[in-house]
């Protein structure tokens, strides 16, 4: 293994659990160390670090802010850079995730949903990139296959990752050559934790040609490889959803 000096470095919010945690395994395998941001989830996030430092000590960071406080965010810049002397990739994981149908919406709903999906994105990126251009390094953002197609009841859900689709290919044109923006669209890959109706489910499936669901693992996978195997792509998005997007 290298000298912590020479390993990569990566900021993953929302590192905690679920899709978050399943790419910080990934890149810790694959030789990264790493600043896991959380907002709420301190002792998933902890316990994660723990499991990481068992297998390679001194390569974890836990960091704990909201991201809706944009004066926070630099902060989580500056403190994996002090810990780790570099940062080489940024993975703008955390995501707020709810229905928001037409008549019931709120402001604050609004200020929610792309806070999380898309105001702290494009601010945390902003605030990395000094250091990501020294690096040379890449950004990969979390879409969503919704994105590009319609969600029923999701109408700021689905808004706010097209805001940040279209960031992601906006900064691949404004951060080049240095910095790659690139993002991922998961589509059947983990349910939202509260949770689906089986008979949705499978309905969901039946519409995707491989037919089954995906994994985080899947999604984590497709992360490594934008960020260490392909380094000629960038304003992309890869989407990890078994053909679902070519659909109906």
């Amino acid at each position: 293994m290298s000298s912590r000096q020479e390993r990569p470095v990566a900021l993953i919010t929302g590192a905690a659990k679920r899709v978050g945690a399943e790419i910080a395994r990934a890149l810790h395998g694959a030789g990264y160390d790493l600043a896991l941001h959380c907002r709420q989830s301190v002792e998933e996030a902890h316990a994660l670090a723990q499991e990481l430092e068992a297998r390679r000590a001194a390569s974890t960071l836990v960091l704990q802010a909201e991201l809706a406080d944009l004066e926070a965010l630099p902060a989580l810049v500056d403190m994996t850079v002090a810990q780790f002397g570099r940062l080489d990739a940024l993975i703008n994981n955390a995501s707020a995730f709810f229905p928001t149908p037409v008549g019931k919406a709120t402001p604050e709903q609004w200020s929610e949903l792309f806070a999380s999906n898309a105001q702290a994105p494009f601010f945390l990126t902003q605030a990395a990139t000094p250091a990501l251009r020294a690096s040379h390094g890449a950004v990969v953002n979390m879409v969503d296959i919704y994105a590009e197609r319609a969600l029923a009841h999701h109408p700021i859900y689905v808004m706010a990752k097209s805001a940040l689709l279209a960031m992601t290919r906006t900064l691949a044109l404004d951060l080049g050559p240095e910095i790659r923006v690139n993002g991922v669209a998961p589509g059947a890959v983990m349910w939202p934790s509260d949770g689906k109706p089986y008979d949705d489910q499978q309905a969901m499936l039946t519409r995707t040609p491989l037919q089954r669901a995906g994994s985080p693992h899947d999604v984590a996978s497709a992360v490594l490889w934008l960020l260490r195997d392909a380094p000629f792509v960038t304003g992309q998005i890869i989407r990890i959803d078994g053909g679902r997007s070519v659909g109906i």
